[in-house]
């Protein structure tokens, strides 16, 4: 399946908990050496209770099943990610056509630094590097890299 056979649609309540897990299981396989600082009834509460129903958050969508995350906090990127087997099919491709006609204006983002595809995929989508801070700002105290977008004038 091609990831233009993937539903992109606005999260309901009911997506939460699918959402949560998707980004418990990328987030795991990603960033294996990245302490995760919250368990696993954290992360599905604040799912439930702050960003699907405060943030402008996006699911992508094959059957039933919930197969990738965008979050937007205005003009912040707060979250991307995907099942592992959809990862390198178009779909994060298709999340950030997605995040910058929502923000035409521009956007910004943070990653770890040691999230190397990560980085690459957003420079790839036109980000630059703006500031690396050591972690000590962050809920895992993981050294980090903040990304803008600015769209061409």
């Amino acid at each position: 399946m091609s990831s233009d056979d993937v539903l992109l649609r606005r999260a309901h309540a009911a997506d939460a908990h699918a959402a949560a897990d998707v980004w418990l299981r990328s987030y795991a396989s990603a960033l294996p050496t990245v302490r995760c600082a919250h368990g696993k009834a954290e992360v599905r509460d604040w799912f439930a209770r702050v960003l699907v129903p405060q943030y402008d958050t996006w699911v992508a969508v094959t059957g039933n099943s919930v197969v990738g995350l965008l979050v937007l906090k205005g003009d912040e990127l707060k979250q991307l990610y995907l099942e592992s087997e959809w990862r390198g099919r178009g779909l994060g491709d298709r999340f950030m056509s997605l995040a910058k006609r929502q923000q035409p204006d521009g956007l910004l983002l943070w990653t770890f630094q040691v999230n190397g595809p990560a980085r690459r995929f957003y420079q790839r989508h036109g980000f630059t590097e703006a500031e690396r801070t050591d972690g000590q700002r962050n809920d895992e105290r993981e050294p980090d890299v903040r990304y803008v977008w600015q769209p061409q004038a």
